[in-house]
């Protein structure tokens, strides 16, 4: 009885998709910042192909986002663990690769405060929104946004390499322009879902709203 629960309710398709999600980003993050060993291959190449082969498991991980989720429904394999779990692995992607970029100083601390404060934020009103026994749907913009920090965030990973570097001026401003160009796309987008959750939510905080709404 209690392997058949753990079973239909933990060891889920998309569990451990998720789970597999989770355990790979410290790889992300060691592929990403780490130096490789000398045995490994070699030095030369290792480094030059690194932030590629950081990038590509970074996007690897991104992509997986929805494979879960798609598990989980066409499976008829909805779990709460899952509910909690999904977000979470997110969560801890974004904020990884924020604050590894942080540490190669491709980032400025601002931009992480703003993007994972908003996460704080807003997780902290679908907690209220949920103890009301409410239901707080992702938004477009919400969706939208992580799809710009996830292609902002490639950029910056990549920006620097030598593939690019090596090929002259010219590209390698291009891709930082774009790379620039992209994260303020993302700021924007992730401080107006910000404030379209609390807009749209703000009577679950018992703020009135039009009409004398509460």
């Amino acid at each position: 009885m209690v392997g058949s629960k753990l079973q239909s309710e933990v060891l889920t398709a998309a569990n451990i998709v998720t789970a597999i999600r989770i355990l790979l980003i410290p790889v992300f993050v060691f592929l990403l910042l780490a130096p490789w060993p000398s045995w490994l291959s070699d030095p030369t190449i290792a480094q030059i192909s690194k932030p590629w082969i950081a990038a590509a498991v970074f996007t690897l991980l991104a992509l997986t986002d929805g494979l879960d989720g798609y598990l989980a429904r066409s499976r008829n394999e909805i779990t709460n663990l899952g509910k909690f779990l999904d977000p979470l692995a997110d969560k801890i992607l974004v904020t990884a690769a924020l604050l590894a970029l942080i540490e190669l100083g491709e980032l400025p601390a601002w931009i992480a405060l703003i993007i994972i404060g908003r996460d704080f934020l807003v997780s902290g009103l679908r907690m209220v929104a949920s103890a009301e026994n409410q239901v707080i749907a992702a938004s477009h913009i919400g969706k939208g946004k992580t799809v710009v920090q996830i292609i902002a965030m490639i950029l910056f990973i990549v920006k620097d390499s030598y593939a690019v570097v090596s090929r002259g001026a010219i590209l390698e401003l291009a891709v930082e322009v774009l790379a620039w160009v992209v994260m303020i796309v993302a700021l924007e987008l992730t401080l107006r879902s910000m404030f379209d959750y609390f807009s749209k939510s703000s009577h679950v905080l018992g703020i009135p709203v039009r009409g004398g709404k509460k």
